[in-house]
Protein backbone atom coordinates (compact mmCIF):
# COMPACT_ATOMS: atom_id res chain seq x y z
CA UNK A 1 0.00 0.00 0.00
CA UNK A 2 1.58 3.36 -1.02
CA UNK A 3 2.59 5.80 1.66
CA UNK A 4 1.43 8.87 -0.20
CA UNK A 5 -1.35 9.68 -2.60
CA UNK A 6 -1.45 12.71 -4.88
CA UNK A 7 -4.30 15.13 -4.68
CA UNK A 8 -5.58 16.69 -7.83
CA UNK A 9 -6.76 20.22 -7.69
CA UNK A 10 -7.71 22.90 -5.22
CA UNK A 11 -11.27 21.62 -5.06
CA UNK A 12 -10.12 18.38 -3.48
CA UNK A 13 -8.12 20.27 -0.87
CA UNK A 14 -11.00 22.56 -0.02
CA UNK A 15 -13.41 19.62 0.23
CA UNK A 16 -11.00 17.78 2.48
CA UNK A 17 -10.47 20.80 4.66
CA UNK A 18 -14.23 21.24 4.94
CA UNK A 19 -14.58 17.55 5.90
CA UNK A 20 -11.88 17.79 8.52
CA UNK A 21 -13.26 20.92 10.19
CA UNK A 22 -16.79 19.50 10.09
CA UNK A 23 -15.56 16.26 11.68
CA UNK A 24 -13.95 18.23 14.49
CA UNK A 25 -17.10 20.23 14.99
CA UNK A 26 -19.26 17.10 14.93
CA UNK A 27 -17.12 15.62 17.68
CA UNK A 28 -17.53 18.72 19.80
CA UNK A 29 -13.90 19.67 19.34
CA UNK A 30 -12.41 23.13 19.60
CA UNK A 31 -10.59 24.23 16.47
CA UNK A 32 -7.29 25.29 17.95
CA UNK A 33 -5.02 28.07 16.79
CA UNK A 34 -2.72 25.48 15.28
CA UNK A 35 -5.60 23.96 13.34
CA UNK A 36 -6.64 27.35 12.09
CA UNK A 37 -3.09 28.12 10.97
CA UNK A 38 -2.92 24.87 9.08
CA UNK A 39 -6.29 25.53 7.50
CA UNK A 40 -5.14 28.92 6.22
CA UNK A 41 -1.91 27.42 4.89
CA UNK A 42 -3.80 24.69 3.05
CA UNK A 43 -6.19 27.20 1.56
CA UNK A 44 -3.34 29.43 0.38
CA UNK A 45 -1.28 26.54 -1.01
CA UNK A 46 -4.26 25.10 -2.87
CA UNK A 47 -5.21 28.49 -4.30
CA UNK A 48 -1.66 29.19 -5.40
CA UNK A 49 -1.19 25.84 -7.06
CA UNK A 50 -2.85 26.97 -10.28
CA UNK A 51 -5.34 25.06 -12.38
CA UNK A 52 -5.88 21.45 -11.44
CA UNK A 53 -4.32 18.90 -13.73
CA UNK A 54 -7.61 17.05 -13.76
CA UNK A 55 -11.15 17.62 -12.66
CA UNK A 56 -11.57 13.99 -11.63
CA UNK A 57 -12.44 13.69 -7.91
CA UNK A 58 -9.97 11.94 -5.62
CA UNK A 59 -10.53 8.19 -5.46
CA UNK A 60 -9.52 5.65 -2.83
CA UNK A 61 -10.09 2.55 -4.91
CA UNK A 62 -11.12 1.45 -8.37
CA UNK A 63 -13.20 -1.41 -6.99
CA UNK A 64 -17.01 -1.15 -6.77
CA UNK A 65 -17.97 0.71 -3.63
CA UNK A 66 -20.98 1.02 -1.38
CA UNK A 67 -22.92 4.27 -1.51
CA UNK A 68 -21.58 5.43 1.84
CA UNK A 69 -17.99 4.96 0.69
CA UNK A 70 -18.61 6.84 -2.55
CA UNK A 71 -20.12 9.69 -0.58
CA UNK A 72 -17.02 9.80 1.64
CA UNK A 73 -14.82 10.01 -1.46
CA UNK A 74 -16.81 12.65 -3.27
CA UNK A 75 -17.42 14.99 -0.36
CA UNK A 76 -14.82 14.32 2.28
CA UNK A 77 -11.65 12.95 0.63
CA UNK A 78 -8.65 14.43 2.51
CA UNK A 79 -5.60 16.03 0.89
CA UNK A 80 -1.93 15.25 1.41
CA UNK A 81 -1.70 17.13 4.70
CA UNK A 82 1.69 15.74 5.64
CA UNK A 83 3.56 17.23 2.68
CA UNK A 84 7.04 18.68 3.25
CA UNK A 85 5.69 22.15 2.45
CA UNK A 86 3.10 22.04 5.24
CA UNK A 87 5.65 20.73 7.68
CA UNK A 88 7.71 23.89 7.31
CA UNK A 89 4.91 25.81 9.00
CA UNK A 90 6.15 25.11 12.48
CA UNK A 91 9.87 25.47 11.86
CA UNK A 92 10.79 21.78 12.10
CA UNK A 93 14.24 20.44 11.32
CA UNK A 94 15.51 19.80 7.81
CA UNK A 95 14.26 17.07 5.50
CA UNK A 96 16.93 14.57 6.60
CA UNK A 97 15.83 14.77 10.22
CA UNK A 98 12.18 14.69 9.19
CA UNK A 99 12.71 11.60 7.06
CA UNK A 100 14.56 9.85 9.86
CA UNK A 101 11.47 9.79 12.06
CA UNK A 102 9.34 8.13 9.38
CA UNK A 103 11.89 5.50 8.35
CA UNK A 104 11.36 2.03 9.83
CA UNK A 105 13.94 0.50 12.11
CA UNK A 106 16.63 -1.50 10.28
CA UNK A 107 15.41 -5.09 10.09
CA UNK A 108 18.93 -6.50 9.62
CA UNK A 109 17.47 -9.13 7.31
CA UNK A 110 15.23 -10.77 9.90
CA UNK A 111 12.15 -12.37 8.36
CA UNK A 112 9.46 -14.72 9.71
CA UNK A 113 10.60 -18.35 9.99
CA UNK A 114 7.61 -20.31 11.27
CA UNK A 115 7.73 -23.36 9.00
CA UNK A 116 7.68 -26.56 11.10
CA UNK A 117 10.73 -28.77 11.25
CA UNK A 118 10.91 -32.00 9.15
CA UNK A 119 10.11 -33.99 12.32
CA UNK A 120 6.81 -32.17 12.84
CA UNK A 121 3.85 -34.46 12.11
CA UNK A 122 0.17 -33.93 11.47
CA UNK A 123 -2.01 -34.45 14.58
CA UNK A 124 -2.73 -38.10 15.34
CA UNK A 125 -5.88 -39.61 16.85
CA UNK A 126 -7.32 -37.23 19.41
CA UNK A 127 -7.12 -38.11 23.10
CA UNK A 128 -10.07 -35.90 24.00
CA UNK A 129 -11.59 -32.45 23.73
CA UNK A 130 -10.23 -29.18 25.10
CA UNK A 131 -12.76 -26.46 25.96
CA UNK A 132 -11.31 -23.00 26.51
CA UNK A 133 -12.86 -20.05 28.32
CA UNK A 134 -10.80 -16.99 27.39
CA UNK A 135 -10.48 -13.98 29.66
CA UNK A 136 -9.69 -10.30 29.25
CA UNK A 137 -9.95 -7.88 26.35
CA UNK A 138 -9.31 -8.56 22.67
CA UNK A 139 -5.53 -8.88 22.75
CA UNK A 140 -5.36 -10.80 26.01
CA UNK A 141 -7.82 -13.26 24.50
CA UNK A 142 -5.80 -13.50 21.26
CA UNK A 143 -2.67 -14.41 23.19
CA UNK A 144 -4.59 -16.92 25.30
CA UNK A 145 -6.18 -18.57 22.28
CA UNK A 146 -2.79 -18.91 20.60
CA UNK A 147 -1.35 -20.50 23.73
CA UNK A 148 -4.27 -22.93 23.91
CA UNK A 149 -3.62 -23.96 20.30
CA UNK A 150 -0.13 -24.96 21.40
CA UNK A 151 -1.49 -26.69 24.53
CA UNK A 152 -3.94 -28.69 22.39
CA UNK A 153 -1.01 -29.78 20.24
CA UNK A 154 1.01 -30.85 23.29
CA UNK A 155 -1.96 -32.75 24.72
CA UNK A 156 -2.94 -34.25 21.35
CA UNK A 157 -6.44 -32.90 21.96
CA UNK A 158 -9.19 -31.59 19.72
CA UNK A 159 -9.59 -27.88 20.38
CA UNK A 160 -13.18 -26.63 20.47
CA UNK A 161 -13.55 -23.09 19.13
CA UNK A 162 -12.81 -20.97 22.24
CA UNK A 163 -15.50 -19.10 24.12
CA UNK A 164 -14.77 -15.37 24.34
CA UNK A 165 -14.95 -13.49 27.62
CA UNK A 166 -18.41 -11.99 28.08
CA UNK A 167 -18.12 -11.02 31.75
CA UNK A 168 -15.12 -8.68 31.82
CA UNK A 169 -15.25 -4.91 32.24
CA UNK A 170 -16.62 -4.34 28.71
CA UNK A 171 -19.51 -6.91 28.85
CA UNK A 172 -18.97 -7.74 25.19
CA UNK A 173 -21.33 -10.45 23.94
CA UNK A 174 -19.31 -11.24 20.79
CA UNK A 175 -18.76 -14.85 19.80
CA UNK A 176 -15.56 -16.15 18.23
CA UNK A 177 -16.96 -15.93 14.70
CA UNK A 178 -18.02 -12.31 15.26
CA UNK A 179 -14.42 -11.26 15.88
CA UNK A 180 -12.30 -13.82 14.02
CA UNK A 181 -12.54 -15.64 10.69
CA UNK A 182 -13.59 -19.00 12.12
CA UNK A 183 -13.31 -21.03 8.92
CA UNK A 184 -9.86 -19.63 8.18
CA UNK A 185 -8.73 -20.39 11.74
CA UNK A 186 -9.79 -24.03 11.45
CA UNK A 187 -8.36 -24.49 7.96
CA UNK A 188 -5.01 -22.78 8.59
CA UNK A 189 -4.29 -24.97 11.65
CA UNK A 190 -5.36 -28.24 10.04
CA UNK A 191 -1.79 -29.58 10.00
CA UNK A 192 -1.22 -28.59 13.62
CA UNK A 193 -4.31 -29.38 15.71
CA UNK A 194 -7.79 -30.66 15.19
CA UNK A 195 -10.27 -27.83 15.69
CA UNK A 196 -14.03 -28.35 15.95
CA UNK A 197 -16.81 -25.80 16.29
CA UNK A 198 -18.71 -27.73 18.96
CA UNK A 199 -18.50 -30.77 21.18
CA UNK A 200 -20.15 -33.94 19.87
CA UNK A 201 -23.78 -34.00 21.05
CA UNK A 202 -23.20 -37.04 23.26
CA UNK A 203 -20.51 -35.14 25.23
CA UNK A 204 -22.30 -31.83 25.76
CA UNK A 205 -23.67 -32.95 29.14
CA UNK A 206 -20.90 -35.39 29.98
CA UNK A 207 -18.79 -34.81 33.14
CA UNK A 208 -15.81 -32.53 32.53
CA UNK A 209 -12.59 -31.76 34.31
CA UNK A 210 -12.41 -27.99 34.95
CA UNK A 211 -8.85 -26.83 35.47
CA UNK A 212 -7.05 -23.52 35.97
CA UNK A 213 -3.87 -24.39 34.14
CA UNK A 214 -0.77 -23.24 35.97
CA UNK A 215 0.58 -19.90 34.74
CA UNK A 216 3.80 -19.79 32.67
CA UNK A 217 4.00 -23.56 32.48
CA UNK A 218 6.45 -25.59 30.44
CA UNK A 219 5.68 -28.69 28.41
CA UNK A 220 6.47 -30.99 31.35
CA UNK A 221 3.53 -29.61 33.34
CA UNK A 222 1.05 -30.45 30.57
CA UNK A 223 2.57 -33.86 29.91
CA UNK A 224 2.82 -34.90 33.57
CA UNK A 225 -0.22 -33.27 35.19
CA UNK A 226 -2.83 -32.60 32.50
CA UNK A 227 -2.29 -35.34 29.92
CA UNK A 228 -3.16 -38.19 32.37
CA UNK A 229 -6.59 -36.62 32.98
CA UNK A 230 -7.77 -37.98 29.62
CA UNK A 231 -7.85 -41.43 31.23
CA UNK A 232 -10.81 -40.32 33.37
CA UNK A 233 -12.67 -37.76 31.23
CA UNK A 234 -13.12 -37.07 27.54
CA UNK A 235 -13.45 -33.31 28.05
CA UNK A 236 -11.15 -30.89 29.88
CA UNK A 237 -12.20 -27.29 30.34
CA UNK A 238 -9.55 -24.59 30.71
CA UNK A 239 -11.19 -22.01 32.98
CA UNK A 240 -8.71 -19.29 31.95
CA UNK A 241 -6.40 -18.89 28.99
CA UNK A 242 -4.05 -16.00 29.76
CA UNK A 243 -0.34 -16.63 30.43
CA UNK A 244 -0.73 -20.40 30.67
CA UNK A 245 2.47 -21.09 28.73
CA UNK A 246 6.04 -20.06 29.51
CA UNK A 247 7.53 -17.36 27.32
CA UNK A 248 10.79 -19.25 26.88
CA UNK A 249 12.39 -22.70 26.86
CA UNK A 250 9.65 -24.50 24.95
CA UNK A 251 10.37 -26.79 21.96
CA UNK A 252 11.08 -24.80 18.76
CA UNK A 253 8.12 -26.30 16.90
CA UNK A 254 5.75 -25.30 19.72
CA UNK A 255 7.06 -21.73 19.64
CA UNK A 256 6.62 -21.56 15.88
CA UNK A 257 3.08 -22.89 16.21
CA UNK A 258 2.28 -20.11 18.68
CA UNK A 259 3.45 -17.59 16.10
CA UNK A 260 1.45 -19.17 13.30
CA UNK A 261 -1.65 -19.06 15.48
CA UNK A 262 -1.21 -15.49 16.73
CA UNK A 263 0.14 -13.73 13.65
CA UNK A 264 -1.53 -15.74 10.90
CA UNK A 265 -4.44 -17.99 11.91
CA UNK A 266 -6.27 -15.44 14.07
CA UNK A 267 -7.37 -13.31 11.15
CA UNK A 268 -10.25 -10.98 11.92
CA UNK A 269 -13.74 -11.65 10.59
CA UNK A 270 -14.25 -10.47 6.99
CA UNK A 271 -16.50 -7.49 7.88
CA UNK A 272 -13.91 -6.23 10.38
CA UNK A 273 -11.05 -6.76 7.92
CA UNK A 274 -12.95 -4.90 5.20
CA UNK A 275 -13.72 -1.82 7.28
CA UNK A 276 -10.29 -1.88 8.95
CA UNK A 277 -8.53 -1.83 5.59
CA UNK A 278 -10.82 0.97 4.42
CA UNK A 279 -9.88 3.02 7.49
CA UNK A 280 -6.20 2.45 6.66
CA UNK A 281 -6.76 3.71 3.12
CA UNK A 282 -8.57 6.79 4.36
CA UNK A 283 -5.88 7.47 6.94
CA UNK A 284 -3.09 7.02 4.39
CA UNK A 285 -4.69 9.58 2.12
CA UNK A 286 -3.46 12.16 4.64
CA UNK A 287 0.10 10.93 4.09
CA UNK A 288 2.33 9.06 6.56
CA UNK A 289 0.57 8.84 9.90
CA UNK A 290 1.17 7.93 13.52
CA UNK A 291 -1.12 5.44 15.24
CA UNK A 292 -1.24 6.45 18.89
CA UNK A 293 -2.58 3.93 21.37
CA UNK A 294 -3.75 6.53 23.85
CA UNK A 295 -4.63 4.31 26.79
CA UNK A 296 -6.28 7.13 28.70
CA UNK A 297 -9.56 5.35 29.20
CA UNK A 298 -11.74 4.93 32.27
CA UNK A 299 -11.00 1.24 32.83
CA UNK A 300 -7.22 1.67 32.64
CA UNK A 301 -7.11 4.71 34.91
CA UNK A 302 -9.38 3.03 37.44
CA UNK A 303 -7.40 -0.21 37.38
CA UNK A 304 -3.97 1.45 37.63
CA UNK A 305 -4.97 4.12 40.16
CA UNK A 306 -3.39 6.85 38.03
CA UNK A 307 -4.89 10.29 38.66
CA UNK A 308 -2.26 12.80 37.50
CA UNK A 309 -3.97 15.80 35.92
CA UNK A 310 -7.46 14.74 37.03
CA UNK A 311 -9.89 16.64 39.21
CA UNK A 312 -10.80 15.36 42.66
CA UNK A 313 -14.24 14.34 41.42
CA UNK A 314 -12.67 12.32 38.59
CA UNK A 315 -10.21 10.68 40.98
CA UNK A 316 -13.04 9.73 43.33
CA UNK A 317 -15.06 8.25 40.47
CA UNK A 318 -12.13 6.05 39.41
CA UNK A 319 -11.53 4.89 42.99
CA UNK A 320 -15.18 3.92 43.26
CA UNK A 321 -15.00 1.89 40.03
CA UNK A 322 -11.91 0.09 41.31
CA UNK A 323 -13.56 -0.65 44.64
CA UNK A 324 -16.68 -2.04 42.96
CA UNK A 325 -14.86 -4.25 40.44
CA UNK A 326 -14.53 -7.52 42.35
CA UNK A 327 -11.93 -9.20 40.14
CA UNK A 328 -9.49 -6.28 40.52
CA UNK A 329 -7.67 -7.39 43.63
CA UNK A 330 -5.62 -4.25 44.44
CA UNK A 331 -7.81 -1.46 45.79
CA UNK A 332 -5.50 0.92 47.68
CA UNK A 333 -3.06 2.50 45.22
CA UNK A 334 -0.72 5.46 45.66
CA UNK A 335 -1.04 7.42 42.39
CA UNK A 336 2.19 9.38 42.94
CA UNK A 337 4.20 6.20 43.46
CA UNK A 338 2.58 4.59 40.43
CA UNK A 339 3.53 7.51 38.22
CA UNK A 340 7.07 7.89 39.54
CA UNK A 341 7.80 4.24 38.68
CA UNK A 342 6.42 4.63 35.15
CA UNK A 343 3.37 2.46 35.81
CA UNK A 344 0.86 5.04 34.54
CA UNK A 345 -0.19 5.74 30.95
CA UNK A 346 1.05 9.07 29.69
CA UNK A 347 -1.60 11.77 29.71
CA UNK A 348 -2.72 13.30 26.41
CA UNK A 349 -0.78 16.48 27.31
CA UNK A 350 2.38 14.46 27.97
CA UNK A 351 2.01 12.53 24.71
CA UNK A 352 1.72 15.81 22.79
CA UNK A 353 4.93 17.08 24.38
CA UNK A 354 6.62 13.74 23.65
CA UNK A 355 5.74 13.69 19.93
CA UNK A 356 6.79 17.31 19.52
CA UNK A 357 10.10 16.62 21.24
CA UNK A 358 10.73 13.70 18.87
CA UNK A 359 10.54 16.16 15.99
CA UNK A 360 7.12 15.44 14.52
CA UNK A 361 5.53 18.66 13.23
CA UNK A 362 2.06 19.84 14.14
CA UNK A 363 0.88 18.90 10.63
CA UNK A 364 1.42 15.19 11.39
CA UNK A 365 -1.79 13.15 11.07
CA UNK A 366 -2.44 11.14 14.24
CA UNK A 367 -4.85 8.23 14.52
CA UNK A 368 -6.10 7.68 18.06
CA UNK A 369 -6.42 3.92 18.62
CA UNK A 370 -8.50 3.84 21.76
CA UNK A 371 -11.97 3.82 23.18
CA UNK A 372 -13.52 6.88 24.76
CA UNK A 373 -10.84 9.15 26.24
CA UNK A 374 -11.59 9.78 29.91
CA UNK A 375 -12.83 13.33 30.40
CA UNK A 376 -13.34 13.75 26.66
CA UNK A 377 -12.42 17.05 25.06
CA UNK A 378 -11.33 18.64 28.35
CA UNK A 379 -8.34 16.31 28.56
CA UNK A 380 -7.50 16.52 24.84
CA UNK A 381 -7.10 20.29 24.55
CA UNK A 382 -3.35 20.29 25.23
CA UNK A 383 -2.73 17.45 22.80
CA UNK A 384 -4.75 19.17 20.08
CA UNK A 385 -2.72 22.33 20.57
CA UNK A 386 0.34 20.30 19.49
CA UNK A 387 -1.33 18.06 16.89
CA UNK A 388 -4.68 19.31 15.57
CA UNK A 389 -5.06 16.67 12.82
CA UNK A 390 -6.48 13.92 15.00
CA UNK A 391 -8.52 11.07 13.57
CA UNK A 392 -10.19 7.97 14.95
CA UNK A 393 -12.53 5.33 13.60
CA UNK A 394 -15.57 7.46 14.49
CA UNK A 395 -14.27 10.29 12.29
CA UNK A 396 -12.98 8.16 9.40
CA UNK A 397 -16.09 5.99 9.11
CA UNK A 398 -19.71 6.95 8.79
CA UNK A 399 -22.27 6.07 11.44
CA UNK A 400 -23.71 3.50 9.03
CA UNK A 401 -20.33 1.85 8.50
CA UNK A 402 -19.67 1.60 12.25
CA UNK A 403 -23.16 0.56 13.30
CA UNK A 404 -22.57 -3.25 13.15
CA UNK A 405 -19.55 -2.98 15.47
CA UNK A 406 -20.30 -0.07 17.79
CA UNK A 407 -21.83 -2.08 20.64
CA UNK A 408 -18.97 -4.59 20.76
CA UNK A 409 -15.72 -3.54 22.42
CA UNK A 410 -13.64 -6.36 20.92
CA UNK A 411 -14.80 -5.64 17.40
CA UNK A 412 -14.13 -1.92 17.78
CA UNK A 413 -10.69 -2.73 19.22
CA UNK A 414 -10.01 -4.97 16.21
CA UNK A 415 -10.52 -1.99 13.89
CA UNK A 416 -7.96 -0.02 15.90
CA UNK A 417 -5.61 -3.00 15.77
CA UNK A 418 -5.66 -3.09 11.96
CA UNK A 419 -5.04 0.64 11.59
CA UNK A 420 -2.24 0.46 14.17
CA UNK A 421 -0.43 -2.49 12.60
CA UNK A 422 -0.52 -0.78 9.20
CA UNK A 423 0.57 2.67 10.42
CA UNK A 424 3.89 4.28 9.49
CA UNK A 425 4.70 4.77 13.17
CA UNK A 426 3.05 3.15 16.18
CA UNK A 427 3.39 4.72 19.63
CA UNK A 428 1.64 3.34 22.74
CA UNK A 429 1.17 5.57 25.76
CA UNK A 430 1.11 2.48 27.99
CA UNK A 431 2.58 -1.03 27.76
CA UNK A 432 -0.69 -2.94 27.96
CA UNK A 433 -1.96 -5.92 26.00
CA UNK A 434 -2.68 -4.01 22.80
CA UNK A 435 0.69 -2.26 22.85
CA UNK A 436 2.44 -5.61 23.23
CA UNK A 437 0.34 -7.35 20.58
CA UNK A 438 0.63 -4.60 17.96
CA UNK A 439 4.32 -4.07 18.72
CA UNK A 440 5.02 -7.78 18.29
CA UNK A 441 2.97 -7.98 15.11
CA UNK A 442 4.91 -5.07 13.62
CA UNK A 443 8.18 -6.82 14.50
CA UNK A 444 6.90 -9.98 12.81
CA UNK A 445 5.99 -8.03 9.66
CA UNK A 446 9.44 -6.49 9.23
CA UNK A 447 10.21 -4.43 12.33
CA UNK A 448 7.98 -1.55 11.38
CA UNK A 449 8.75 1.62 13.31
CA UNK A 450 7.40 1.37 16.85
CA UNK A 451 8.51 3.92 19.43
CA UNK A 452 8.12 2.80 23.02
CA UNK A 453 8.07 5.74 25.47
CA UNK A 454 10.27 5.41 28.54
CA UNK A 455 7.52 6.57 30.87
CA UNK A 456 9.65 6.57 34.02
CA UNK A 457 12.23 8.87 32.44
CA UNK A 458 9.61 11.02 30.73
CA UNK A 459 7.56 11.84 33.83
CA UNK A 460 10.70 13.13 35.52
CA UNK A 461 11.32 15.47 32.61
CA UNK A 462 7.68 16.54 32.39
CA UNK A 463 7.59 17.27 36.11
CA UNK A 464 10.55 19.60 35.60
CA UNK A 465 8.64 21.34 32.81
CA UNK A 466 5.58 21.71 35.07
CA UNK A 467 7.83 23.03 37.85
CA UNK A 468 9.45 25.63 35.62
CA UNK A 469 12.88 23.96 35.80
CA UNK A 470 12.87 22.98 32.12
CA UNK A 471 11.19 24.54 29.10
CA UNK A 472 9.73 22.88 26.06
CA UNK A 473 12.24 23.35 23.29
CA UNK A 474 15.60 22.17 22.05
CA UNK A 475 16.98 21.08 25.42
CA UNK A 476 13.95 18.95 26.29
CA UNK A 477 13.86 17.58 22.75
CA UNK A 478 17.49 16.49 22.82
CA UNK A 479 17.11 14.69 26.12
CA UNK A 480 14.03 12.83 24.89
CA UNK A 481 15.74 11.95 21.60
CA UNK A 482 18.74 10.56 23.47
CA UNK A 483 16.51 8.38 25.66
CA UNK A 484 14.54 6.95 22.74
CA UNK A 485 17.21 6.51 20.10
CA UNK A 486 17.23 2.74 20.69
CA UNK A 487 13.53 2.31 21.44
CA UNK A 488 12.19 2.21 17.88
CA UNK A 489 11.50 -1.48 17.32
CA UNK A 490 14.80 -2.66 15.86
CA UNK A 491 15.59 -6.39 16.05
CA UNK A 492 16.80 -7.78 19.37
CA UNK A 493 16.34 -10.96 21.35
CA UNK A 494 13.43 -11.18 23.73
CA UNK A 495 14.31 -9.93 27.21
CA UNK A 496 14.48 -12.41 30.03
CA UNK A 497 13.49 -11.90 33.67
CA UNK A 498 14.64 -8.96 35.73
CA UNK A 499 17.66 -9.89 37.81
CA UNK A 500 16.79 -10.77 41.41
CA UNK A 501 13.12 -11.57 40.81
CA UNK A 502 11.71 -14.89 41.99
CA UNK A 503 8.64 -17.05 41.55
CA UNK A 504 5.77 -15.64 39.53
CA UNK A 505 7.35 -12.18 39.62
CA UNK A 506 10.27 -13.61 37.67
CA UNK A 507 8.01 -14.81 34.86
CA UNK A 508 5.94 -11.62 34.99
CA UNK A 509 9.06 -9.50 34.50
CA UNK A 510 9.98 -11.27 31.27
CA UNK A 511 9.18 -9.71 27.92
CA UNK A 512 6.02 -11.41 26.65
CA UNK A 513 6.45 -13.97 23.88
CA UNK A 514 4.09 -12.29 21.43
CA UNK A 515 5.60 -8.87 22.14
CA UNK A 516 8.90 -9.98 20.64
CA UNK A 517 8.96 -13.30 18.71
CA UNK A 518 12.73 -13.18 18.19
CA UNK A 519 14.62 -15.55 18.14
CA UNK A 520 11.89 -18.22 17.89
CA UNK A 521 9.99 -16.97 14.84
CA UNK A 522 12.32 -14.44 13.18
CA UNK A 523 15.54 -15.50 11.48
CA UNK A 524 18.24 -14.07 9.26
CA UNK A 525 18.24 -16.12 6.03
CA UNK A 526 22.02 -16.32 5.87
CA UNK A 527 22.27 -17.83 9.35
CA UNK A 528 20.81 -21.04 10.83
CA UNK A 529 17.52 -20.72 12.67
CA UNK A 530 18.14 -19.45 16.16
CA UNK A 531 17.96 -21.77 19.14
CA UNK A 532 14.65 -21.13 20.93
CA UNK A 533 16.43 -21.25 24.26
CA UNK A 534 18.43 -18.10 23.55
CA UNK A 535 17.13 -15.24 25.62
CA UNK A 536 18.54 -11.78 26.11
CA UNK A 537 18.98 -11.12 29.82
Amino acid sequence: MPLRRKVRGAAGRRAALRWWLLSLAAAGATVTAAAALLAVALHVSSSASGPASSGVPYRLSKQPREAGELRWEQEFAPPQLASPQSRKLDGTADDAVEKRWWLPAPSRGFTPCVTPSPEYKRPGPSRGYLLVHTNGGLNQMRAGISDMVAVARMLNATLIIPELDKKSFWHDKSNFSDVFDEEYFIHSLANDVKVAKNLPKELVKAPKFVRYFKSWSKIEYYQDEIYPLWEHRQVIRAAKSDSRLANNYLPPDIQKLRCRAFFQALRFAPPIEALGNLLVERMRSFGPYIALHLRYEKDMLAFSGCTHGLSQAESDELAMIRENTSYWKVKDIDPLEQRSHGYCPLTPKEVGMFLSALGYPSSTPVYIAAGEIYGGESHMVDFLSHFPIVMNKEKLASAEELRPFRQYASQMAALDYIVSVESDVFIPSYSGNMARAVGGHRRFLGHRKTIIPDRKALVRLFDKVDGGLLNEGERLSQRILDIHWKRQGSPRKRKGPVSGTKGSDRFRSEEAFYENPLPDCLCQPESPASDASLVSI
